[in-house]
């Protein structure tokens, strides 16, 4: 499933900023060979320079449950509301592919259940989105977390509210 560059895309906001940032400072026309010259050499400096940082531990399954629902839930929302047949497919093969990989052993085991007793919704963007929604809720009340509001799950992972409250 590709996007049509012209359709919004909000996850694509920062890589669409940083791209086109990089494309008018490469083309400055007031660049000149020492500014360019001194600018290199400060690229070579910074990538030979050894990192002080640590490198991050790996996810623990708090950290990793929170980015797999991102994605999730996100995939879900750019999820055409009109998919051909093939798209349909695709979906459901990934994600009963994504539940026998998912490197939480009981968490895979659960996500494989949940697919057999209610399979994926794929007729549409908001089936799908929903059916997330819900198998999230789901894994929520097993762990006594917050029920979420499923009616809102568009404003909360494509459309942003429009009072600008997302936090950025």
């Amino acid at each position: 499933m590709s996007k049509n560059s012209s359709e919004d895309c909000g996850v694509c906001d920062n890589i669409n900023e940083w791209a086109t940032k990089a494309q008018k400072d490469a083309f400055k026309s007031t660049a000149t060979p020492e500014a360019f010259a001194a600018s290199a050499a400060g690229i070579m400096k910074a990538a030979t320079t050894k990192k002080t940082q640590k490198m991050p531990c790996p996810p623990d399954s708090k950290e990793l449950g929170a980015h797999t629902w991102t994605y999730l839930h996100t995939m879900a929302a750019y999820y055409p509301e009109k998919p051909t047949s093939q798209q349909e497919k695709d979906m459901q093969i990934l994600l009963e592919k994504f539940s026998k990989f998912y490197p939480c052993g009981y968490c895979a085991d659960h996500m494989q259940q949940y697919l057999k007793q209610d399979p994926p919704r794929t007729k549409s963007r908001t089936d799908l989105s929903m059916w997330m929604c819900e198998m999230h809720n789901e894994v929520n009340d097993r762990l006594g977390k917050p029920i979420f509001d499923c009616s809102k799950v568009f404003e909360r992972w494509k459309n942003r509210p429009k009072d600008g409250s997302c936090g950025k």
